[in-house]
């Protein structure tokens, strides 16, 4: 990898782990941080697919009340940098999702450190904010961000450091066994994070969406624009649907008009 790729790299990095706190472009996304290593570093479509795995994965991860959902920018960014550094290879597409698991589950101990250093700057603002310094107050607040990326682009460095025959010698030397274990292990942490997301969403209502994509994925000949194509067509077909449910439907009165609504509702 050359130089101006790592800069590039670490950038990517930098920009993943503010974009943990600021939700803003969403960097910190497995599919949009690994594309974006994809594309500085020549591999795009190998890192776009790691991406999309990886994604799969984070989309059950949410903070709920103080439980911190497992580090996404992390797990992320580590992982696609394994995945270069050992060649981009369909082989080790399974190891490096595999490896993501944990790498996010390390990252919350470096979350745990900036939101405690943290906790002292919002104390140095409220001294500021006390003697009516404004400038001060904005200083200290581009320093508690800029400390949420360098949580991701000093592990970054760290791994880029790593010549990149010594991963690919290393993922070499893992005997055959772990290797396909890793594969299957995250093949299947895959199909779990989808499953968290359909457990919280299902109900009699998107059941049969889900039923009917299932099918149409199993037909080969469609490529993944006509799924798309067919899942707008039925995006609309139901909001026409819903539509016409809001406007009385000929005296029904079988809810608001809004099923998504109604389930927020309940909840």
């Amino acid at each position: 990898m050359s130089a101006i790729s790592m800069i590039l790299v670490v950038i990517v990095a930098f920009l993943a782990g503010m974009e943990g706190i600021l939700d803003e472009f969403q960097f910190h996304q497995p599919l949009v941080a690994c594309t974006l290593i994809g594309l500085v570093t020549g591999h795009l479509i190998p890192c776009v697919i790691l991406g999309g795995s990886l994604q799969m994965i984070a989309l059950g991860w949410a903070n709920i009340g103080a439980a911190v959902a497992p580090d996404a920018a992390l797990a992320s960014v580590a992982s696609a940098i394994i995945f270069v550094q050992s060649g981009a290879a369909t082989k080790s597409m399974g190891t490096a999702t595999a490896i993501a698991i944990p790498l996010a589950v390390a990252g919350l101990f470096l979350t745990m450190i900036v939101r405690t250093i943290s906790v002292a700057i919002i104390h140095i603002m409220d001294k500021e904010a006390a003697k009516g310094n404004l400038r001060a107050i904005d200083m200290w607040q581009i320093v508690a961000i800029c400390l949420q990326g360098l949580r991701i682009a000093l592990p970054a460095v760290a791994l880029l450091i790593i010549p990149a025959d010594q991963v690919r010698a290393a993922l070499s030397a893992m005997p055959a066994w772990l290797n396909e274990g890793m594969t299957i292990g995250g093949g299947m942490v895959v199909a779990v994070g989808y499953a968290m997301v359909i457990n919280m969403i299902a109900n009699r209502e998107v059941w049969p969406f889900f039923a009917i994509g299932f099918v149409l994925a199993a037909v080969t000949q469609l490529t993944l624009i006509a799924i798309g194509a067919l899942g707008l067509a039925f995006t609309l077909i139901y909001l026409d649907l819903e539509s016409k449910a809001g406007n009385g439907g000929n005296g029904g009165n079988g809810g608001s008009g809004d099923p998504l609504g109604d389930i927020l509702n309940d909840y």
